[in-house]
């Protein structure tokens, strides 16, 4: 028997998983919640590192606990992206994370894309835009804001590096998650001279060297070895951010798929041979954690307004898909942008919620709680369209996430994106992803040219009931609405700045 165990580590909580890569299949499972700071000015998002450590030592210990521990071959780990965790040389954390949500790096992205030449040259050097949920304007707002801190920096890492660190003691960064902090170039896979430049020279020394993703961070320190009962030749293999493991975790190694998470925050992304930049900006032209590319769409508002809607109207789950089917498509006109917590696509950081089309029809809870499920699904079919054009192929859309378990819901997916829709069978993507990398990383010490796709082939299963077929006369419908819907959040860009001074 050979396991592999896979970590989540999330913006809410810290989940594993144990897979057997004989049967191909999760035999256990863990969990353990860990909580944002509270209190923090409006924009700041931040956890304090030692939780994700406490959750993910819970999270094992409860996967294990009912498995031969002795059968433990490797570790892979997820963590949520482009977080920065500021390290002094003893290692210890200088100060809490700054997350992915954070968007209070508005002024130091501005600052970095006008020093680089604007946003065009930016895009030309990284292939990405300087947007504030990147980790490289955290690190310029460190220097600004807290230069005693500043001072100590010593490493740089991501969540997911963060307890690579805490597993094997060993310093390391792959391309996949390494491409979400605006620090490298997509194409090139380097650091880029010129955004550290543009930052502090000094933080070159603060950033490991590059690795591929086939690569093992390590093994196991000998403390954790004894802490989870595994033996010490126990790989922990390079891991990488959600998405990727998300990907790997979906099946989506190869073209023509595409995984929509409907959680907390909205991503799509799709497996690409080559790069893909986009001149706009609009899509991230990210690494995969495999060797390949992943472009994505990243939205910061979807359950976050689903379950806003819900607990306004004091409604359970069940209630919520009642109320999806009662009111009709399109809500009766109502429209809404639901940019809750501002906007990263499109960028508008100081953005909020908007409704148009309230009348004495439509003020009402079914109404409403339809027009924001479909206002944030239009959301993320903008990226899904972008992708498109783009020349990502997408004959099928594999969903995981919250909003993705409500059927009701999935067919509002399937009818905006105008494709087939699934969920996978088992929902912990991203966990099971890092299982399947780490599988990987160890089975390539004996044969090193293995593909991922063998890993993959049988430990992926697609949950056929939960499958939705488009509706013809659906799709005309939200082509129309997402016409309008596109038009209405570009003219309320500027509406947004002069509110943002207002609420200041």
């Amino acid at each position: 028997m050979s396991l592999f165990i896979g970590i989540d580590s999330g913006t809410q909580s810290v989940k594993a998983v144990v897979y057997d890569a004989e049967t191909k299949r999760v035999i256990a499972d863990g969990g353990s919640p860990h909580h944002l700071i509270s209190g923090l000015p409006s924009g700041h998002m931040e956890q304090d590192p030692q939780q994700w450590l406490d959750a993910m030592d819970q999270a094992i210990h409860e996967a294990l606990s009912s498995v031969d521990r002795s059968a433990v071959r490797g570790i892979g780990v997820s963590g949520q992206q482009h977080g920065f965790v500021p390290l002094d040389k003893s290692d210890q954390i200088i100060r809490p994370a700054k997350l992915w949500c954070d968007t209070s790096t508005v002024e130091e992205c501005e600052i970095i894309t006008d020093t680089l030449g604007g946003e065009d040259s930016v895009i030309s050097m990284l292939g990405n835009r300087m947007l504030p949920g990147f980790t490289a304007p955290k690190i310029l707002w460190l220097k600004k804001h807290e230069p005693e801190n500043f001072d100590r920096l010593s490493k740089v890492l991501l969540p997911h590096d963060y307890l690579n660190l805490y597993l094997t003691g060993e310093w390391f960064m792959e391309f996949g998650d390494a491409s979400g902090t605006a620090l490298m170039d997509v194409r090139t896979r380097v650091w880029s001279d010129e955004v550290i430049g543009a930052i502090d020279g000094r933080i070159r020394e603060c950033l490991p060297g590059l690795s591929s993703s086939s690569e093992a961070c390590g093994v196991v320190r000998k403390g954790i070895s004894e802490k989870y009962g595994i033996p010490a030749s126990v790989v922990v293999s390079a891991g990488g951010g959600d998405n990727m493991m998300g990907a790997i975790g979906t099946g989506n190694v190869s073209h023509g798929i595409a995984t929509a998470s409907f959680g907390t925050s909205g991503t799509i992304y799709a497996f690409n041979d080559e790069p893909v930049i986009d001149p706009k900006g609009e899509i991230a032209a990210f690494c995969d954690s495999t060797g390949g590319f992943l472009p994505l769409m990243c939205t910061m508002n979807v359950t976050t307004v689903s379950e806003g809607f819900r607990k306004l109207f004091e409604k359970d789950h069940h209630e919520l898909a009642s109320a999806i089917e009662r009111a009709p498509i399109g809500a009766g006109g109502l429209v809404m942008l639901p940019y809750l917590e501002g906007e990263r696509t499109p960028s508008i950081p100081s953005g909020s919620g908007l409704m148009i089309g309230l009348n004495g029809k439509t003020l009402q809870s079914d109404y409403m709680i339809r027009a924001a499920v479909e206002g944030v699904t239009m959301g993320m079919n903008f990226g899904l369209n972008r992708l498109r054009e783009l020349g990502v192929t997408a004959d099928e859309v594999r969903l995981t996430g919250g909003g993705s378990r409500n059927q009701a819901w999935r067919q509002i997916i399937a009818d905006i994106f105008g494709t087939s829709v699934v969920c996978m069978r088992e929902d912990e993507g991203a966990a099971l992803g890092a299982a399947l990398q780490a599988a990987w990383c160890v089975s390539r010490q004996s044969d090193p040219q293995l593909s991922i796709s063998s890993i993959v082939e049988g430990a992926v299963e697609l949950n056929e009931s939960s499958r939705v077929e488009p509706e013809p006369s659906a799709v005309e419908f939200y082509q129309e609405l997402q016409a309008f819907h596109n038009i209405l959040s570009k003219s309320m860009e500027p509406l947004y700045e002069v509110h943002s001074r207002l609420k200041s």
